[in-house]
């Protein structure tokens, strides 16, 4: 499979990645024995100005063609709808350079803690939706302030039946001495989490 080459093309992923979503594999949830149906799609930074549209694109394609309905969930979008609640996100934007770096991250990671503030959030917003299968985005946005492995950890207690899968910018890396982690960018340090799968490595 080209996949388990070493470079697989950006778009050899996004084939891979239609096919195993549109799989009944996929979407019964088989194979995964009994761990959670979080998958991670790592992609190279250099196309995170691109993945938001091609994502958009398809959600379509499955809906169109294979009538899978894919409920998208951009945490950028929705943090920045948490701050204008709050009626701070202006504010914010205007005074940003007036304030100390550690005190304006403080500040941000309280306001947004997956727990207590972005989860409830994500809960509101899929109430009463109908949905196959939940694409995260946005996660390269929302660092530093939320990290992708504390927001899985959270959402299992809001998404557990339908397959979910983040996307990743930077790489979901294995080893049998170290266990698993999220390499943000591929250079920064990886946040230690293994219960998702990573969808390039998953076989339909």
């Amino acid at each position: 499979m080209i996949l388990n080459e070493k470079s697989p093309s950006y778009d050899d992923i996004f084939n891979h990645l239609v096919k195993v979503v549109s799989s009944d594999r996929f979407l019964k949830k088989q194979g995964l024995g009994k761990e959670v149906p979080f998958f991670i799609f790592p992609f190279s930074p250099k196309y995170a100005l691109r993945i938001e549209d091609d994502v958009i694109n398809v959600i379509k394609k499955l809906k169109v063609e294979k009538g899978i309905e894919i409920l998208h969930l951009n945490l950028y979008k929705i943090c920045v709808e948490i701050l204008k609640e709050r009626e701070v996100f202006d504010a914010i934007m205007e005074d940003e350079s007036s304030y100390e770096k550690d005190d304006l991250l403080d500040m941000l990671q309280s306001l947004l803690d997956p727990e207590t503030n972005l989860i409830p959030k994500i809960k509101e917003f899929i109430a009463d939706k109908h949905f196959d299968v939940v694409f995260i985005t946005g996660v390269g946005e929302i660092y530093p302030y939320i990290r992708s492995h504390t927001v899985l950890n959270n959402l299992q207690s809001t998404i557990e039946e339908q397959p979910t899968v983040m996307f990743f910018p930077g790489s979901y890396k294995h080893s049998d001495t170290k266990g698993a982690s999220l390499d943000l960018f591929n250079n920064m340090p990886g946040d230690r989490y293994y219960r998702a799968f990573n969808l390039l490595d998953y076989q339909i």
